[in-house]
């Protein structure tokens, strides 16, 4: 046992990824169970899905890839983990006791808030302390995950006030999930995403040149902020005048970037399928928009935020979770019919939650598709989770011989 768990918090995206898959699974059984009346939960579908989604589940997946590569990027010494996994053993604590509070006893979920809060102010500085560390030059990258991880502190600070009876504790609770989502899960996942995916791609493809733009971050987080700022005004009809800018400057970036999609295995290419799911869920969003104009009553039902959470950071989750996990088990690299099926089935699950936000102004059941796509996303992330997740809690490390990537 001992020596099981010296092996298992050797590498922090173990008890990370662990713990991440394993609360992933859980809300959104405690979401199916909800809808379907088997549990009465005592909160607001902001609490006990779009909260523990963006600030206790996501969160950890990355932080797990965070604590691996942070350093890397910085030319640092590994995190050691006695740093990670007290922050780790917080984590965990806190997650029980949200999803425990979410069933039995709605009011001590604000004392495991607070404790995520903590752990995460922790996770900054400590990835603050190695960005302060470093001589190089070029520190954009970790600069923006700094800077996206300190909006995720704010807006989780923010949610936790809005759960006491103020005068705007709606508005703050909406702020605090909006600006949760863009600010600080999005903008950390999309600053990961342009740093590893083109290195990733030209490892595959040595012919291919990494081309991005000088300002790339610091425009997307403005557009994003903007964004942030629209949406607090609930007007559908706003959201056209920065989902254009966005749509727009997202696809020039792809354009530029001149991804080899058609050249590169299924390792690679479902991270290359991950960022298209952005381009195609502001191009929803502008449809959505154009609808609040010429079709009021036509209801999308929080599309946008669905399909960038499932087409996007699910798709990014298990594309990275994939490579990390054989990567630092000593296995090859590689994509079997297992993985295939997996990365294609996350896409349907794109495309059936897509659906499910527009069922209802066909006359279709919403609620049975909401449970369908909910449940589906459940069975996957099983399975997924049975090939990989159990890599990760082995007893052994196994090597096989490398593939050409660098683990």
């Amino acid at each position: 046992m001992n020596l099981w768990y010296k092996k298992f918090i050797s590498q922090p995206h173990q008890p990370f990824f662990t713990n991440g898959m394993i609360f992933f699974i859980l809300f959104m059984t405690l979401f199916v169970f909800s809808y379907k009346n088997i549990i009465d939960i005592n909160s607001t579908v902001l609490t006990y899905h779009a909260y523990t989604l963006i600030f206790v589940v996501f969160i950890q997946f990355f932080l797990g890839f965070l604590f691996v590569v942070f350093p890397k990027f910085l030319m640092q010494a590994e995190i050691e983990s006695k740093d990670y996994m007290r922050q780790f053993y917080i984590y965990f604590i806190a997650s029980i006791g949200i999803l425990l509070s979410l069933i039995f006893y709605s009011k001590f979920i604000i004392l495991f808030q607070v404790f995520i809060l903590f752990a995460q102010a922790m996770s900054f500085f400590l990835l603050y302390s190695i960005h302060k560390k470093s001589t190089l030059k070029d520190k954009n990258d970790t600069k923006w995950v700094l800077i996206a991880f300190s909006t995720g502190l704010i807006s989780q600070l923010l949610f936790i006030v809005s759960q006491f009876d103020l005068k705007y504790s709606y508005l703050f609770s909406k702020i605090a999930i909006n600006s949760g989502f863009y600010l600080f899960l999005f903008m950390i996942i999309f600053t990961i995403s342009q740093r590893m995916i083109p290195f990733f791609t030209r490892v595959m493809v040595p012919e291919y040149k990494i081309n991005r733009s000088n300002k790339l971050l610091d425009i997307f987080f403005v557009l994003l902020l903007i964004k942030v700022l629209v949406l607090s005004f609930e007007d559908t009809r706003l959201n056209l005048f920065i989902d254009i800018p966005i749509f727009l400057f997202i696809l020039r970036e792809l354009f530029i970037w001149k991804l080899p999609t058609f050249k590169t295995p299924p390792i690679v290419w479902i991270l290359h399928l991950g960022l298209y799911w952005i381009v195609i869920a502001f191009f929803i969003s502008i449809i959505e928009s154009v609808f609040a104009f010429i079709n009021p009553n036509f209801y999308f039902e929080k599309i946008v935020i669905h399909t960038l959470a499932i087409g996007y950071f699910v798709t990014v989750l298990v594309g990275f979770g994939t490579r990390v996990v054989l990567g630092h088990s000593g296995r090859k690299i590689e994509t079997k019919l297992f993985a295939l099926i997996i990365f294609i089935a996350v896409q349907f699950l794109a495309l059936i939650r897509i659906f499910t936000s527009i069922s209802s102004n066909f006359d279709l059941n919403y609620i049975f598709f909401i449970e369908l796509s909910a449940f589906l996303l459940i069975v996957a992330l099983v399975i997924w989770s049975l090939k990989y997740i159990t890599i990760l809690v082995e007893n052994e490390k196994k090597v096989e011989k490398k593939s050409n990537w660098k683990a």
